[in-house]
């Protein structure tokens, strides 16, 4: 059973992230210039929460905040949900689907290791697909 381990060895390792003074603007600011929804939210090595578009447009712009005013420890996610590198792809799609989340972080013993969107694993089956589609017409056409 392909794992998020798999996911992460083809990723970057490196994460965007934010300390919790910073802005909502400045957060707003990092996710386009990184092209990513989420920043996680570090008070040195620890995770104190992650800030996604969508708390951008709930918390600051729908409620009319001034993003430059407004903290991200003011806006962010707390209830962090994550998985592990030995989670598997259908359990971690599985969160993501009950729990309406687009980004999960990796974390195990030793810390943050990566965070895996909804579409890296869309992107991970896709291939895998294409993989199996390849070798059944392969197989039906007597190449394999």
């Amino acid at each position: 059973m392909a794992t998020v381990r798999e996911i992460l060895s083809n990723k970057d390792p490196w994460v965007a992230s934010i300390g919790p003074k910073a802005s909502a603007l400045e957060a707003a600011v990092a996710m386009n210039r990184h092209k990513v929804g989420s920043l996680m939210v570090m008070d040195g090595e620890n995770i104190v929460g992650i800030i996604t578009e969508r708390d951008l447009l709930q918390r600051v712009l729908a409620e009319s905040r001034d993003a430059t005013q407004t903290s991200v420890e003011e806006v962010m996610t707390t209830e962090i949900l994550c998985c592990q590198p030995h989670t598997t792809i259908d359990e971690a799609r599985a969160v993501m689907k009950n729990r309406r989340v687009r980004h999960l972080p990796v974390v195990d013993e030793a810390g943050l290791q990566g965070v895996i969107s909804i579409g890296d694993l869309n992107a991970y089956q896709t291939h895998d697909h294409e993989v199996t589609i390849h070798v059944l017409t392969e197989y039906i056409h007597g190449r394999a």
